[in-house]
């Protein structure tokens, strides 16, 4: 990405600091230029952070000169800081309307945040200052592409086809960095194809830089939901529905998870009270809440197997344990008795 050369200097420079407003119009623009071709060097040497710390300097002098903000946002985009990058952007095409590489660069960023419609939309004003603008068109056919995979996933969650949502969100995830949005979906993808570790670390990743990010915290909630660690995934749903009252995916699973686990333990008293068929009625009940939780519906059926042995239904006491271990073969008590019956 190219920096630009900074045309004469405006005579706009009110917001100076008061120490600055002693020098000449002309001693501002002699600074400005110097901090510009200083941040130039910098910036193709790859030291951006540098560059961008002398471009702030350069627009202190001339705050109203829209390729300094160019140019700014061009280190900040190298640094992935999107959003502040996003900023001068939008600054510098409010300074000039005409500033094709400005409009270019809004759309960078918005498509990097995954704002594809917002890219298209600069992409198109390009083309309106510029038509023959090849990387312009070139940029809105990317931005065209991330809408049609975004548009997929939608329909393929809906679906439930979860790896072809994957896909999606992975080639979305390429042509938009820096979208949290995306990422999330994905690491929900990934859930509901019970890679959870993945899903976690995906989660945990984007909570480290926000702590408070409700669809992370949703979406590592219901990890430890499906992997049977039920009292800390209620934690992870109550803290979602504090931070956003209207989260409806966290509000449904959780739901889904209460009911799950009262089923779960009115069978098991019923059992103990040996009322078997309530017992039995209550797994079976419980087993049609929740396709998605595989270990906690492998113990389900091991304790309707169970309670078939006593209803004297031996053949689905056998059935019931080979389904447990399909769910989870690491389940040992399936196996167990499985051989005893």
């Amino acid at each position: 990405m190219e920096v630009d050369e900074v045309p004469p200097i405006i005579d706009d420079c009110d917001t100076i600091p008061a120490k600055k407003q002693a020098l000449s119009k002309e001693q501002k623009q002699t600074l400005a230029e110097e901090k510009k071709a200083q941040g130039n060097e910098y910036y193709k040497r790859k030291e951006y952070k540098l560059a961008c710390d002398l471009y702030s300097h350069a627009i202190d002098m001339c705050p109203e000169c829209a390729a300094l903000y160019g140019n700014r946002c061009a280190a900040k985009m190298m640094l992935n800081r999107y959003e502040e990058a996003l900023q001068d952007a939008r600054q510098s095409t409010k300074l000039d309307q005409t500033f094709v590489k400005g409009h270019l660069r809004e759309g960078k960023c918005h498509l990097a945040l995954g704002n594809a419609n917002a890219a298209v939309r600069s992409y198109t004003i390009v083309l309106q200052l510029d038509q023959n603008n090849q990387e312009a068109k070139k940029e809105a056919e990317v931005a065209q592409n991330s809408q049609k995979y975004e548009t997929e996933a939608d329909s393929d969650f809906d679906k439930k086809d979860y790896r072809k949502a994957l896909y999606c969100m992975d080639r979305c995830i390429n042509l938009s960095p820096a979208c949290l949005k995306y990422k999330i979906r994905r690491a929900e993808a990934l859930a509901l194809l019970k890679r959870y570790q993945e899903a976690q670390e995906q989660a945990n990743d984007i909570l480290q830089r926000e702590r408070m990010n409700a669809d992370a915290l949703y979406v590592r909630g219901l990890c430890l939901y499906y992997q049977g660690n039920v009292d800390k995934a209620f934690q992870h749903f109550q803290q979602v529905l504090k931070l956003a009252p209207d989260h409806d995916k966290a509000r449904h699973v959780y739901k889904k998870a209460k009911l799950l686990t009262t089923k779960k333990q009115e069978g098991n008293e019923k059992f103990r009270c040996g009322l078997w068929q309530s017992a039995y009625d209550l797994y079976t009940e419980a087993l049609n809440i929740d396709s998605h939780n595989i270990f906690t519906n492998s113990k389900l059926y091991c304790n309707r197997a169970n309670v078939s042995t006593k209803l004297k239904k031996l053949d689905e006491a056998i059935e019931d344990c080979t389904k447990a271990i399909a769910l989870d073969n690491n389940y040992q008590k399936a196996f167990h008795r499985r051989a005893k019956w």
